[in-house]
């Protein structure tokens, strides 16, 4: 009866365009002014609002999105989170993200799906394996999860893995976090919302930002479509065009823009239980509960703030997976997509004051920015709400660039995910 009734209730619901469910957060008109506004309404910049109401009390906050949450890197992303990073200062930082992970769903009490599978990265040479060696090391050092594979440890964690000595790209071992995996990058972005929602936080979707008012070196409010918001902070969180908003405050920021790539193929029986990545034939590959592959790689070289993307990256990675994985050589693709994906140098991201008073900054992160999203919004909240870097962002700080003390991460992972 109960089973009946729930099929009822669906079919009743589907036919009048779920009117009557009750929203998940609400839609308000921007009021004159906010203590905090947030521009970016992605998972990092939901996080923020989310920690600056929980941590700090700070709930008189908006969230403005130019189209709708988690329409930009968020959903355009491949969902790979783990901290096998090399330095201290990203291990750690990374580290405290994946902690939030794992208790992220009863934190928010809602399902972001996050999968500890595990995640492996393959050696093709002994030259590769020198190197993993080194950072598996240096990752153990600070107290994270890190083991090395044999080919045949490798072949028993994934048995559909193409591992013969006789390919052309031979396997001589790996790297593995058993606690890496994926999570569905929607329902993050929807999480954050309801969670900072439910604590007072304005949402403003459809609200694009247009310029920056600036007073004797200080912010003090944005223009955007739906007209002015004051405010005594603003936080920058808009991945890949932080640039063209710090171009709106005067200054310019140590970025680039490129156009990253993914794509699915059709769904299968479940067949790959793990994220297995590989720097040398530049593919990574995971199974989404749906049965979909989900494949990404490395950058289009070119500068862009188009979500297109171009064939040849398409082609290498579907031929890299093959090399990988012959049993997928005749399954079919679905769909392609880009996100913009916003570079430092250092291949590090930059988190905390700007040269305009009480104007923030989180930006650059790469490839890298989803599998931060908890820990970014965390360590960000501290910062805008206290003035005083976190502990964690400090090393992240824009004058690094000016002291040289970079932070050098473009062999994170051998492969961009």
């Amino acid at each position: 009866m109960k089973q009946s009734y729930s099929i009822f209730s669906l079919v009743r619901n589907a036919l009048n365009y779920h009117q009557d469910w009750q929203e998940a957060w609400r839609s308000p008109d921007p009021k004159p002014a906010y203590d905090v506004v947030i521009i970016g309404g992605g998972g990092h910049g939901l996080a923020t609002a989310y920690y600056l109401a929980k941590e700090h009390g700070i709930t008189n906050v908006a969230v403005l999105e130019k189209g709708w949450l988690g329409g930009g890197n968020t959903g355009r992303n491949t969902t790979v989170v783990r901290s096998n990073y090399l330095w201290d200062e990203s291990a750690h930082l990374y580290e405290f993200s994946l902690k939030l992970w794992e208790s992220l769903s009863q934190d928010l009490n809602y399902n972001v799906m996050f999968s500890q599978r595990g995640l492996v990265s393959l050696a093709h040479s002994q030259h590769e394996m020198q190197a993993l060696r080194r950072r598996v090391y240096a990752i153990q050092l600070n107290g994270i999860d890190s083991e090395f594979l044999t080919p045949a440890q490798l072949k028993e964690w994934c048995p559909i893995l193409h591992v013969a000595p006789d390919t052309r790209y031979p396997i001589v071992g790996a790297s593995l976090q058993r606690r890496g995996g994926v999570a569905r990058h929607d329902a993050v972005a929807w999480g954050f919302a309801r969670a900072a929602d439910a604590r007072g936080v304005d949402i403003i979707q459809n609200c694009e930002v247009t310029g920056l008012k600036v007073e004797n070196g200080r912010v003090t409010g944005v223009e955007t479509t739906r007209g002015f918001v004051g405010a005594r902070k603003v936080a920058i969180a808009v991945a890949g065009h932080s640039s063209v908003i710090c171009a709106m405050a005067g200054f310019r920021l140590p970025i680039s823009s490129h156009v990253l790539q993914a794509l699915v193929s059709e769904p299968i029986k479940p067949v790959l239980h793990t994220v297995i990545t590989s720097g040398l034939v530049h593919v990574y590959v995971s199974q989404s509960d749906k049965g979909e592959l989900v494949l990404g790689a490395g950058i289009d070289t070119y500068n862009s703030y188009s979500q297109m993307g171009s064939p040849p990256i398409v082609e290498n990675m579907l031929n890299a997976l093959t090399e990988l994985f012959p049993i997928f050589s005749r399954l079919r693709f679905l769909r392609q997509w880009g996100g913009i994906v916003d570079t430092c140098p250092d291949a590090s991201p930059i988190i905390g004051k700007t040269p305009v008073e009480n104007l923030f900054v989180n930006c650059g992160w790469g490839t890298g920015g989803f599998k931060a999203t908890p820990g970014s919004g965390f360590v960000y909240a501290h910062t805008i709400a206290t003035g005083t870097p976190h502990p964690l962002a400090a090393p992240f700080a824009l004058e690094r660039f000016h002291i040289g003390y970079l932070i050098d991460e473009h062999g994170a992972s051998g492969v961009a995910h």
